[in-house]
């Protein structure tokens, strides 16, 4: 996809969450949507930037005027800077990649990887109880509507388990104790993620490994290949996540 084409897409996707009110993507929108595309963006993680955007926007009241996409920019950067992390490539792998799309003229002010200075709550971490206690309350959620079966009921009941332990100290655990639950904890993130994918069908995964591919494209020539396996397979567990609407055990 071509910047031009990535560009009609955001402002199309724009338009729909504006209710259909056309935010024409140019001038500095197309250049700030360019640099976008330029770092390998990947269409759905600006998406869900735009919608975070909106879902701030709503809680402040009955809108006023259609968003323009500037105003979703760093909500942008910040899911695209999380989605990164999640599967594994640094910024550099991104710089790699602008030689591939023609740069437009961009201020410096305009450069990513600023996420904990726009939005310093960002940087900040849960407790570990909190983490806990957030875990267990989607796991529920999703296990309440049905979403997730009987398959996850051992799972779930593992993380409340862990979590009535970490409330059962009243100092907060500490040192060893501390570091064998983060330990459970990712054990279980794992066996929480083979779960979800055991119960999709081959043509769900092979529609997810297509989807992860899609994403990873700006990325993978400069990627060597054992890099690349690694970061297709994290998308993917990204993805499953997404479909189940999992937590993140790991801490």
């Amino acid at each position: 996809m071509d910047v031009a084409e990535y560009c009609r897409a955001i402002e199309t996707y724009l338009c729909r969450k504006n209710d259909g009110h056309l935010i024409r993507v140019v001038g500095p929108s197309f250049e700030i949507v360019s640099q976008w595309a330029q770092q390998g963006v990947p269409l759905k993680i600006a998406y869900a930037g735009i919608d975070r955007h909106f879902e701030r926007y709503y809680r402040q009241g009955p809108r006023r005027r259609p968003v323009k996409i500037d105003f979703c920019e760093a909500d942008v950067l910040d899911v695209f800077d999380e989605w990164r992390r999640a599967v594994g490539i640094g910024p550099q792998s991104a710089i790699a990649n602008q030689s591939a799309i023609p740069e437009p003229a961009m201020p410096e002010s305009a450069i990513p990887d600023q996420s904990a200075i726009r939005n310093p709550q960002s940087a900040i971490r849960r407790s570990l109880p909190a983490h806990l206690e957030r875990v267990v309350l989607r796991l529920s959620s999703a296990r309440a509507s049905g979403v997730l079966g009987d398959a996850f009921d051992a799972l779930i009941d593992r993380v409340s388990a862990d979590l009535d332990a970490a409330r059962a100290s009243a100092g907060g655990l500490r040192g060893e104790m501390r570091q064998a639950l983060v330990d459970r904890l990712a054990a279980v993130d794992a066996d929480l993620l083979r779960t979800a994918r055991a119960l999709l069908d081959e043509p769900a995964r092979a529609a997810l490994a297509r989807e992860a591919d899609e994403e990873l494209a700006a990325f993978r020539a400069a990627m060597a290949a054992d890099a690349y396996a690694r970061a297709r397979e994290a998308a993917i567990d990204r993805l499953v996540r997404d479909r189940f609407g999992l937590p993140t055990i790991q801490y």
